[in-house]
């Protein structure tokens, strides 16, 4: 039991790379101009990252608890389906969403 429960954080923090890789791709994918791809493909990972680190990382200064840290981890990773969505890719979508509901159920229920 303590292998899968290692295994569900090991896919968490890969789901947090994938979340940044995501932001990365859409920014690259969106900007109109290539200043605004190099802005976009480069700071919305930065930005969500600083956020990360910041509010929900498990050193970070003002981590948020409960529900707080559910509802701001749901933005974020909501953000990045969509942000995924919106460049064409409904596959890769539909799977993130689902390792993501996955990955949370079972932080919960192991109390991870």
């Amino acid at each position: 039991m303590e292998a899968l429960k290692f295994g569900n954080l090991a896919v968490r923090f890969g789901m947090e790379l994938v979340l940044l890789a995501i932001f990365g791709y859409w920014g690259f994918k969106t900007g109109s101009t290539p200043l605004m791809r190099w802005l976009l493909g480069l700071g919305t990972p930065l930005l969500a990252a600083v956020i990360w680190g910041m509010l929900m990382a498990p050193k970070a200064p003002w981590r948020l608890q409960g529900v707080g840290f559910i509802l701001a981890e749901l933005v974020l990773f909501g953000l990045a389906g969509w942000a995924l969505y919106t460049t064409g890719q409904k596959n890769l979508t539909l799977w993130f969403g689902v390792v993501y509901a996955i990955n949370r159920v079972l932080m919960m229920v192991w109390k991870q």
